[in-house]
């Protein structure tokens, strides 16, 4: 009795804290399982008016989708659809405001790395080169950093700055695996520059055997 006496109130409100958490622990979990259902019922349902062909139903779904589950992966998942769908059908300036979009507010920056390869490409083909460099120059994850290099180097040659552009074929050659196909492509572009990276390669090995 004496113990609990002098004990019994710190126990008690301990008690609650620790059962508090776990109560706030399970239900922040909770919803975070129902967000997700609720995502994906929507994602199905972008997925369902991109196959139609409903270019008007589509952006009104991936509206819903940025305005309710910004961060959520289906939502990132949906919006490549329906930049690819807008671009596709002529609208290029929705696909680049939907692009830029995912590259400035995905949670995954692997979408967001996508995202910036895909906003380049669009503004390759639209001329606008100052633009492409410059999201291309932040944000890609390692994995996407050869592809990110082989665009700038196809915007650099496109500008007539060979030799930046070889050096960043370069830098995408050296990082691509050897059995890659997109590795195959930048020597391509590389001898379309005067350049054999294949023969240099062999060189390279040569000399530090010979070492």
């Amino acid at each position: 009795k004496h113990f609990w006496k002098q004990y019994g109130n710190l126990i008690t409100w301990a008690l609650i804290v620790v059962l508090g958490a776990v109560a706030a622990w399970n239900g922040y979990h909770a919803w975070q399982r129902n967000q997700s259902v609720q995502a994906a019922a929507m994602f199905d349902e972008v997925e369902k008016v991109v196959r139609s062909g409903d270019l008007q139903k589509a952006e009104r779904a991936f509206s819903d989708m940025k305005d309710r589950f910004a961060k959520a992966t289906y939502t990132q998942q949906a919006g490549l659809l329906v930049a690819k769908m807008t671009y596709e059908a002529g609208k290029a300036d929705i696909a680049k405001s939907t692009l830029s979009w995912l590259a400035e507010n995905s949670a995954d920056k692997g979408y967001a790395s996508v995202a910036r390869l895909r906003l380049s490409a669009v503004l390759v083909e639209t001329k606008a080169y100052d633009e492409a460099l410059k999201i291309l120059g932040a944000g890609i994850s390692e994995e996407f950093s050869p592809l990110a290099d082989d665009r700038r180097g196809d915007v650099y040659d496109l500008l007539g700055k060979k030799t930046e552009a070889k050096a960043e074929y370069q830098k995408a050659f050296k990082a691509f695996d050897e059995q890659s196909e997109y590795r195959r492509l930048v020597v391509i572009k590389l001898n379309a520059l005067g350049v054999d990276p294949l023969a240099d390669s062999k060189f390279a090995v040569a000399s530090g055997g010979a070492k």
